[in-house]
C-alpha cells in the first residue's frame, strides 16, 4: 500500500485523539482536585477502589471527564482510578477468531457457489478501537462477509477452486487496510469450504472421466507405436542372423514348457518347412 495514502489516515485518526483530549478547563480541574481530596481524606479505604488490576493480555482506555486520558492505553499491572471523574474500558489483545457463515455467491462464469471462511484478528491499539467504534468485532464480522462476497464475485469457479491461497491474501489486504483505523490487524484469512451444486459436480466428474480416459487412449497408442517400432527393429536384426530365429523359438518352447498345462509341443525343425516350400514351388 502506498505510505502516502496511510499516512492521512493515520493523521486523523490522531487528530480525533487529540480533540478529545484537549483541556478539561477550570471546572474539570477543580473537580479533579476534589476527587484527590476526596482519595487523600478517605485513605487507606479509598485505595481500594482507585487500584484496579489489569491482565498481561488486556489494555485499559482511561477516561476522565468524558475524554481519554492518554494516547497509549495502560497496564498490564496496576493503574490509579480517580473516583467521581475517572472511568476506564478494558480491551481484549488476544486474537480473536471471526467464522464466516456460507455465502450464496454468482461467480463470474454465472455458477451459484456458497462459500465460508474463517478470519483471525487482534486489536493493536486499544485506544483507536474504543475511539473510532462502537464494536469492533461486530463491524469486522460485517466488513468480512461484505469483502468475501466482492471478491468472489469477480472470480471464475476454476479460479476459486485453484486459487484460494491468494484469493485469501487479497481478502486479507482488504479487510486489513479498512480495519486499520479501528486498531485492529487482520493476521490471517482461510477459505473453509466451496460447495458447488450437485449438477454442477456431476458435469465435472464427467468431464475429469472423460479426460482421464482420453488421457488413456493417448499412452496406449504410444505404448502399441513404440512395440511396433521395437518389433520390427527385432526383426531385421533376426533377418541377419538365421541362427538367432532358431534360439528365440527355442526360447519359446522352453518358456511353455514351464507352465503346467496339458499342451503337447512337437518340435519340428524350420529347416524341414523350408524344404517343404522349395518342394512344393518344384511341383
Amino acid at each position: 500500500m502506498d505510505p502516502q495514502r496511510e499516512m492521512p489516515k493515520k493523521t486523523n485518526t490522531e487528530h480525533l485523539i487529540a480533540n478529545r483530549r484537549e483541556g478539561i478547563g477550570v471546572c474539570g480541574w477543580i473537580l479533579v482536585s476534589l476527587s484527590f481530596l476526596l482519595v487523600l481524606m478517605t485513605f487507606p479505604i479509598s485505595i481500594w477502589a482507585c487500584i484496579k488490576v489489569i491482565r498481561e493480555y488486556e489494555r485499559a482506555v482511561v477516561f476522565r471527564l468524558g475524554r481519554i486520558l492518554s494516547k497509549k492505553a495502560k497496564g498490564p499491572g496496576l493503574i490509579l482510578i480517580l473516583p467521581c471523574t475517572d472511568t476506564f474500558i478494558k480491551v481484549d489483545l488476544r486474537t480473536v477468531t471471526c467464522s464466516i457463515p456460507p455465502q450464496e455467491i454468482l461467480t463470474k462464469d454465472a455458477v451459484t457457489t456458497q462459500v465460508d471462511g474463517v478470519v483471525y484478528y487482534r486489536t493493536h491499539s486499544a485506544v483507536s478501537a474504543v475511539a473510532n467504534a462502537t464494536d469492533v468485532h461486530s463491524a469486522t464480522f460485517l466488513l468480512a462477509q461484505t469483502t468475501l462476497r466482492n471478491v468472489l464475485g469477480t472470480q471464475s469457479l476454476a479460479q476459486l477452486l485453484s486459487g484460494r491461497e491468494e484469493i485469501a491474501h487479497n481478502i486479507q489486504a482488504i479487510l486489513d487496510s479498512v480495519t486499520e483505523q479501528w486498531g485492529i490487524k487482520v493476521a490471517r484469512v482461510e477459505i473453509k469450504d466451496v460447495r458447488i451444486p450437485v449438477a454442477m459436480q456431476r458435469a465435472m466428474a464427467a468431464e475429469a472421466e472423460a479426460a482421464q480416459e482420453a488421457r488413456a487412449k493417448i499412452v496406449a497408442a504410444e505404448g502399441e507405436m513404440n512395440a511396433s517400432k521395437a518389433l520390427k527393429q527385432a526383426s531385421m536384426v533376426m533377418a541377419e542372423s538365421p541362427a538367432g530365429l532358431q534360439l528365440r523359438y527355442l526360447q519359446t518352447l522352453t518358456t511353455l514348457a514351464e507352465k503346467n498345462n496339458s499342451t503337447i509341443v512337437f518340435p519340428l525343425p524350420i529347416n524341414m518347412f523350408e524344404s517343404f516350400g522349395q518342394k512344393n514351388r518344384g511341383g
